[in-house]
């Protein structure tokens, strides 16, 4: 009976493996990880933990072929390799105190590794009720002081961002600028030119990444309706823009990149409309210029309000003058495209666009689509526009920033928007076409910009 006894005994010590250490909750020491590979941790629980709970410690290549010889896996070791002792929260240290770590170990923790929260005063009041000496409490102080916060301000491309009165720099070409910073309140401010200031306060409570949407307006400008042709004209103020594909455009082909910030100097005007066939009449009946010939879907030019169409560039370049002012710059063209978005579209494609899915393959009257923040309408479908510039495949690659007027000389000339008989790929802000500018296209027209009024 005793024999049994001892055999059954021996069994249980035997067969039955030691738990594992209890799961600390507090960074890993040394020790505790190698006891953790000692007891049979499996390593992807072991990896988790690590990940979890961080180090304590900085893992020496003696002591990882320690743990290798102890039988850690790849995995375990990499996860080491790639752990940084991280910010002690306020739970974390709360436990130190509460455990009995000793105060010298914990504030030898606080030094090394920092915290990621503002030790105020009501917070060290509870660690010295809790047991902790003046030796934390005082790294504790010198942590805080330390802490910084991460702040990703999201806006407009190229603006300004103010921290606390003090230029922190431009946003990227996404319309992002990370700021880091010490706790607390602070004073947010974004300005560009032509949009309205963005200002907040701003608090940063941990060390923990904080996104702020800071998204400028534009501020429509004056309309005014020109005597002359009879159109109206919205101003666009001066600015600075991200000029071609637009982040997270996959439809963006060669000719739109590279993106480059474009900054417009001058304010100008701008047609709010496409010239329309009443429009042209005027021009016509003035100069004695001749009617293009109609499209099919217009005979006659019966309807009035219909973008005129079937008329070369020199034909727009002509009526521009006559109106006062000019055919926009390619440049021009898209700043006032996008008024302040970095989209593809200032729209849902329906809302502002006339194209071929929703068209009935011909134009329509002007202005039954949505206007851009700037005013203006039918910027996208509807007819293909002519702008100044003459067309260069990677003129972009050497664009100047302020105010690019285009090549030199070339065999064709820009259009921009997209049109009626056209996919909705066509009707982006920073899509790319050209045409020769001695022909007129069915598909295509113009709107005028530039001074047009004298000051």
């Amino acid at each position: 009976m005793k024999l049994r006894f001892l055999i059954l005994i021996l069994f249980v010590f035997v067969v039955t493996p030691p738990a594992l250490p209890q799961e600390p909750q507090s960074p890993l020491t040394k020790g505790q990880v190698m006891d953790l590979v000692k007891f049979g941790m499996s390593g992807p629980d072991l990896v988790d933990r690590i990940k979890k709970l961080g180090i304590d410690f900085e893992p020496t290549d003696d002591y990882l072929q320690v743990l290798r010889n102890a039988g850690a896996e790849d995995a375990v070791i990499q996860a080491l390799r790639n752990a940084r002792p991280k910010p002690l929260t306020r739970e974390q240290v709360g436990k130190l105190v509460a455990g009995g770590v000793p105060s010298e170990r914990a504030a030898t923790l606080v030094k090394q590794r920092g915290i990621e929260f503002q030790a105020d005063e009501e917070y060290l009041r509870t660690l010295r009720l809790a047991g902790a000496d003046e030796t934390l409490i005082a790294a504790l102080r010198e942590a805080s002081a330390a802490v910084r916060g991460e702040l990703v301000v999201v806006t407009s491309p190229d603006s300004e961002v103010y921290w606390d009165g003090e230029l922190q720099g431009r946003a990227d070409a996404r319309g992002e600028l990370t700021i880091k910073s010490k706790l607390g309140a602070h004073a947010l401010k974004v300005t560009q030119v032509g949009k309205k200031d963005f200002e907040q306060s701003v608090t940063l409570a941990g060390v923990h990444l904080t996104k702020i949407e800071a998204r400028l307006q534009v501020q429509p400008g004056p309309t005014r309706e020109n005597p002359r042709d009879g159109l109206k004209y919205v101003w666009i103020p001066p600015g600075t823009f991200i000029m071609g594909c637009s982040p997270d455009d996959g439809e963006c082909r060669a000719n739109e990149k590279p993106a480059h910030r474009v900054t417009i100097t001058k304010g100008f005007w701008m047609g709010q409309t496409e010239v329309t066939v009443a429009a042209y009449r005027r021009f016509t009946g003035s100069t004695g210029a001749q009617m293009p010939p109609p499209p099919d879907f217009n005979a006659g030019w019966h309807n009035q309000d219909m973008p005129v169409t079937n008329v070369s560039w020199h034909d727009a370049t002509a009526f521009c003058g006559w109106a006062g002012g000019r055919l926009p710059t390619e440049a021009e063209w898209e700043y006032a495209a996008r008024a302040g978005s970095t989209e593809a579209r200032y729209g849902p494609i329906d809302e502002v666009a006339w194209y071929r899915k929703n068209s009935g393959q011909k134009t329509h009257d002007v202005a039954q689509k949505r206007a851009n923040a700037f005013g203006p309408y039918d910027m996208l479908g509807n007819v293909w526009e002519w702008v100044n510039d003459w067309y260069g495949e990677d003129y972009y690659s050497a664009s100047p920033e302020r105010d690019p007027q285009g090549p030199d000389s070339a065999q064709v000339r820009v259009e921009r928007g997209g049109s009626w008989p056209y996919d909705s790929g066509d009707d982006r802000a920073s899509y790319r076409s050209a045409n020769t500018p001695a022909l007129g296209y069915h598909s295509s027209g113009f709107r005028c910009g530039g001074e047009v009024f004298a000051p």
